[in-house]
């Protein structure tokens, strides 16, 4: 007979202690087991999508904010280019395994003109309890907490972008990772390449507070 659709509801999972301390590893990958646990706005796809696998196929296939209504008349920018805007979207994430990372790629592909105009990556350490309760807060996070890791950078639309983490003394230890966008706008992949570190401040959880699906649609 046929099967139209297999869901697969879980969390990824990857055998750390199999993994050389040396290898390269996109650290925040899905498959792995990272994860969104919070975010401000998903109009037009979740941002568990930009941690997906592989490229993107679409923009359905990416993380799209809605646009903001506190856009001034006039738009200008700074002397690097960067528009001066209020405002911005942000998307967090705990990474599958504390680490260190040293390279950052964000890709725009398909967003053309919809894409944001620049962005900024910080990451912090965050027991599991500490994130639990900075969910329940909407990720209020006091801003020392943070640790910059790319800053304000201009973005181009439907172009791959990959960037050095801020080095030397920045280059510290996180567990999550914290996307921000301005003003708004999407963004179809998420790589935080670096190396997993021995600590670990989570404790193995009974269950997994958030679900995702992997989903295959069947060609017509």
């Amino acid at each position: 007979g046929g099967i139209a659709r297999l869901r697969v509801l879980g969390t990824g999972q990857k055998d750390w202690t199999a993994t050389d301390p040396k290898e390269h590893a996109d650290l925040v990958a899905i498959t792995f087991g990272g994860v969104c646990v919070g975010f401000s706005n998903a109009k037009f796809g979740h941002p568990n999508n930009i941690i997906g696998v592989g490229g993107a196929k679409s923009m359905a296939d990416g993380w799209e904010t809605a646009r903001r209504l506190d856009r001034p008349p006039i738009l200008e920018n700074d002397d690097n280019g960067i528009l001066l805007v209020p405002g911005c979207e942000w998307a967090v994430f705990r990474l599958a395994h504390p680490g260190v990372i040293t390279r950052i790629e964000i890709d725009t592909k398909y967003f053309k003109g919809n894409a944001p105009d620049s962005c900024k990556v910080d990451g912090c350490v965050l027991t599991t309890q500490e994130e639990e309760d900075m969910i329940k807060q909407k990720w209020i996070l006091p801003a020392h907490k943070w640790k910059p890791l790319l800053p304000v950078t201009k973005l181009s639309p439907n172009q791959s972008h990959l960037f050095d983490s801020l080095t030397l003394e920045l280059q510290d230890v996180i567990t999550h990772a914290r996307l921000t966008i301005v003003p708004d706008g999407g963004v179809s992949r998420l790589r935080l390449w670096g190396f997993p570190s021995s600590i670990c401040l989570l404790r193995p959880r009974e269950k997994p507070m958030m679900k995702f699906s992997v989903g295959f649609k069947a060609n017509p």
